[in-house]
C-alpha cells in the first residue's frame, strides 16, 4: 500500500513540476512588452484576416501567415484583426494577443 502511495505522489509531483514548466515558457518583461509596442507604432502592418484560426494564446498560425521580426525581441508579431500578437517563430504559437488599435 505504501509503495502504491508514493509511486502516486511522485507521479503527481512529476505532473505538477512540468506543468509549471510549461507555463513558464513564455515569459515577456514588461521591458520586451515596451519595446514591442513602441516598434509596432513605428512600423505598422496593414492588419490581416486568418479564417479558421481563433485568436487564442496556444494557437498555431500557419505557414502562409508573414512574420514580422521586432529587434532584441525572441518573438515575432503580425497585426490580425487590428490586434498585435506576439508568437513564438520556432512552433508558430500565439504567446501574447495585444489590445485592439484604434
Amino acid at each position: 500500500m505504501k509503495i502504491h502511495f508514493a509511486s502516486a505522489a511522485a507521479g503527481l509531483l512529476l505532473l505538477a513540476v512540468v506543468g509549471a514548466a510549461a507555463a513558464q515558457d513564455v515569459v515577456i518583461t514588461p521591458e520586451q512588452d515596451t519595446v514591442v509596442r513602441e516598434y509596432v507604432k513605428k512600423q505598422p502592418l496593414a492588419s490581416v484576416k486568418i479564417p479558421g484560426v481563433e485568436l487564442n494564446v496556444g494557437s498555431a498560425l500557419p505557414d502562409t501567415v508573414e512574420l514580422h521580426e521586432v529587434p532584441n525581441v525572441k518573438y515575432r508579431y503580425v497585426v490580425v484583426d487590428n490586434r498585435t500578437v506576439l508568437v513564438d517563430p520556432g512552433t508558430r504559437k500565439i504567446v501574447k494577443i495585444g489590445r485592439a488599435h484604434v
